[in-house]
C-alpha cells in the first residue's frame, strides 16, 4: 500500500520558512520526499537569511529564496525562479505572518496596515503569482488563526487579517477547482512556538484554562495538519478551515 504522505518529486514552497512553524513545515515535507523551497524576507541584521540557511542544511537540494511577500515584483521573480529551477510548483503553504498587538484606541494606522499587508495581502499576492506555475492536482494551504474566528482582544489588525484569509481561502477554492487544485486553511489556536512565546505568562495561563484539552498545541500538530491537507487523503477537501486549537473554538 503506497504511503499517503509520500511527497517524492513534489515541489513545495512554504513562505516564511526560516523559523518557527514554517521551518518545521518545510523540514517535514523534506523528510517525506518533497523538493523544498525555503523562503525568507531580508532583514538588516541578516538573521532571517542565516536562519533560512540553517533550515536548508537539513534538506536535500533545497532552493533558498529571499522574497518579501508584500512586493508583487519580488513574488513574481520568486515564482519564475521556481519554474526555471524546479519546473513548477505542487504545494504552496502561505505561512508568512507578523503580529503587532495594541488596542483599537492606541493602534496606529501603520500598525494596522503593516499586519494586514503581510498577512492578508501577502497571502493574496503569493497565491496570485503562484497560479501560473501550480500544477494540476496541486495544493494551497493558508495559515489563518483562531484569532480570525473569534476576534481576540488587542488584535484588530491580526484578527482582521486572519479572518480575511479564511474568506480568501474559500474564494480561491472555487476559482482553483477548475485546475484540480484544492485550497484549504489551517486555523491554529495557541501553539507553544513563535508568536505565542511573546504572550505574558499570566495571560497565557488564562487562555490555557479555557482550552478543553488543557494545554498549548505543539508545532508538530500544525505540521501534521498541513501534511494531511497536502496529501491524497485530502483530495476531496477544499474551501475548508481545519481548526487545530484543542477545542478553544468549536464554531
Amino acid at each position: 500500500m503506497p504511503d499517503p504522505l509520500d511527497f517524492t518529486g513534489k515541489v513545495v514552497l512554504v513562505t516564511g520558512s526560516s523559523r518557527g512553524i514554517g521551518a518545521e513545515m518545510i523540514k517535514a515535507f523534506g523528510a517525506h520526499g518533497g523538493r523544498c523551497v525555503v523562503n525568507y524576507v531580508a532583514d538588516t541584521q541578516g538573521q532571517n537569511k542565516a536562519d533560512a540557511m540553517n533550515v536548508a542544511q537539513e534538506l536535500t537540494e533545497p532552493l533558498v529564496l529571499e522574497c518579501d511577500v508584500t512586493q508583487p515584483q519580488q513574488v513574481e521573480a520568486m515564482t519564475k525562479q521556481i519554474q526555471a529551477e524546479r519546473g513548477g510548483l505542487d504545494i504552496l503553504v502561505n505561512n508568512s505572518g507578523i503580529i503587532s498587538d495594541r488596542t483599537i484606541k492606541k493602534m496606529s494606522m501603520d500598525e494596522f496596515e503593516s499586519v494586514i499587508c503581510v498577512n492578508l495581502i501577502g497571502t493574496f499576492v503569493v497565491t496570485q503569482k503562484a497560479a501560473a506555475i501550480l500544477r494540476s492536482g496541486g495544493r494551497i494551504i493558508n495559515i489563518s488563526s483562531v484569532s480570525g474566528q473569534m476576534g481576540l482582544f488587542g488584535q484588530a489588525n491580526y484578527s482582521s487579517s486572519k479572518a480575511g484569509i479564511i474568506a480568501l481561502t474559500k474564494v480561491s477554492a472555487r476559482e482553483f477547482a477548475r485546475q484540480n487544485i484544492t485550497v484549504n486553511a489551517i486555523a491554529p489556536g495557541f501553539i507553544d512556538v513563535g508568536m505565542s512565546k511573546g504572550v505574558p505568562q499570566e495571560t497565557m495561563q488564562s487562555f490555557i484554562q479555557q482550552i478543553p484539552l488543557g494545554r498549548l498545541g505543539e508545532a508538530r500538530e500544525i505540521v501534521d495538519a498541513a501534511l494531511f491537507l497536502a496529501s491524497q487523503m485530502a483530495s476531496y477537501i477544499t474551501g475548508h478551515v481545519l481548526n487545530v486549537n484543542g477545542g478553544f473554538y468549536m464554531g
